[in-house]
């Protein structure tokens, strides 16, 4: 589809686990008077079990099928923010059917950020379990950084910045028609 074709109604956050795309997620779309739907949220939900527990019971493989059928149906109930499970771009259909209507924001942070992040969460993010978690989150970013900046319309670095910060942000930069915020206010 050729990028005047695009009908832009959700914005879609991708980036790696533990970048914000879920905290921001909340703000931004309270911020845009929009849903959120978070696609690890749903997933987890319909199998009333943590992505961990899929991952390991049923592998990366069907916790992927189940993430497609989840992007799918969100993208359906447009307009909306949409945070992403971190993989969601390794699938090139998802980055498709994000890329024809979405305005896509890759957040990012350094490895050190999202391990502090994540330290200590009760839900363990399942491609960084084992030994080294550094090593393996930095190789993680080195095979996934040319498929977010590939989708993205927009990269924001998290480092430091307050979620609510990141969410004004995104929101500022939007096409107008997204931001539904101020249309309330008119």
């Amino acid at each position: 589809m050729a990028e005047h074709e695009r009908i832009i109604n959700n914005v879609v956050l991708v980036g790696l686990s533990g970048s914000g795309k879920s905290t921001v997620g909340r703000y931004l779309a309270n911020r845009l008077n929009l849903p959120l739907y978070d696609t690890d949220a749903i997933i987890e939900a319909e199998a009333g079990r943590s992505a961990a527990d899929i991952f390991a019971s049923e592998g990366e493989a069907a916790f992927r099928l189940r993430e497609s059928a989840v992007l799918s149906a969100v993208l359906a109930k447009s307009p909306a923010v949409i945070a992403t499970g971190g993989g969601i771009v390794t699938v090139p259909e998802n980055t498709a059917r994000i890329r024809s209507s979405a305005f896509v924001v890759w957040l990012d942070a350094t490895t050190s950020a999202i391990l502090t992040r994540i330290a200590g969460h009760r839900q363990p993010r399942p491609l960084l379990q084992g030994d080294n978690p550094y090593e393996r989150l930095e190789h993680m970013r080195q095979k996934r950084a040319s498929l977010y900046r590939g989708i993205a319309d927009l990269h924001m670095l998290t480092d430091g910045i307050h979620a609510n910060a990141v969410a004004v942000r995104i929101a500022m930069l939007l096409p107008p028609h997204l931001d539904q915020s101020t249309s309330e206010l008119a």
